[in-house]
């Protein structure tokens, strides 16, 4: 019975929330700001969107103009973003930091070959927060698209009590939304070298975050400096 109503949440939860959030997120005034980086990834090829945990339910909407393949946890409340994905327009790869990483990181790969952007949740699905792992560097290492890293912030907000805060821009806020320098990754990096990258692309996703924050006149979302 539970597996029953298991199956019937993830058809019926999914599209409520898609329909809401088009009618809800509409009513928010966004301000953006580097556009000019994202074209510029664009000019280059296919993109690599990264951006932290706690951002990825309006990062999905914002993207839908896009389309990208975009990595989902493997875990069965993991299917609810994967059908958000795929309702939005993009194509869901299943992928962990546990032993499905590399089955995701492969299929991850496989979808960028093939003329897919990507959106790659940089902290991944366990964390810790804003700790950037080495996914997307290795995605762009092996493909040559550029890292678009991604950030929001909102006036007003709900955040859930989450290991992330996962946050909802709520109706009728300010909202700033940041596009940073694209991160060009050399082919065929290892050890050092992708530890270097990794450093760099949380560097530039935390000076994002904060920015954004700061552009709205509110504390991080997560109490953090």
């Amino acid at each position: 019975m539970a597996d029953f109503w298991y199956r019937i949440s993830v058809v019926v939860v999914p599209r409520l929330y898609v329909a809401l959030s088009r009618v809800w997120f509409a009513t928010c005034r966004v301000r953006i700001e580097g556009k000019e980086h994202l074209q510029a990834g664009l000019a280059n090829g296919t993109i690599i969107a990264a951006f932290w945990h706690y951002s990825m339910l309006y990062i999905f909407y914002n993207l839908r103009v896009l389309s990208a393949a975009i990595m989902v946890s493997a875990s069965r409340d993991g299917e609810y973003i994967a059908q958000v994905a795929r309702l939005l327009g993009h194509v869901p790869v299943r992928g962990s930091s546990n032993q499905k990483g590399v089955s995701g990181l492969k299929k991850m790969l496989r979808e960028v070959r093939n003329g897919n952007n990507a959106g790659i949740v940089a902290d991944g699905s366990q964390g810790p927060a804003r700790k950037a792992q080495a996914g997307a560097i290795l995605v762009a290492s092996r493909t040559g698209s550029a890292i678009v890293p991604m950030a929001w912030a909102a006036s007003r907000y709900i955040a859930f009590h989450s290991w992330d805060r996962t946050a909802v821009p709520l109706p009728f806020c300010r909202m700033n939304f940041q596009y940073g320098e694209p991160l060009l990754v050399p082919k065929g990096i290892k050890g050092d070298e992708i530890e270097k990258y990794r450093q760099e692309l949380e560097d530039r996703l935390n000076f994002l975050y904060e920015t954004a924050w700061q552009r709205v006149g509110r504390r991080p979302h997560d109490g953090k400096s």
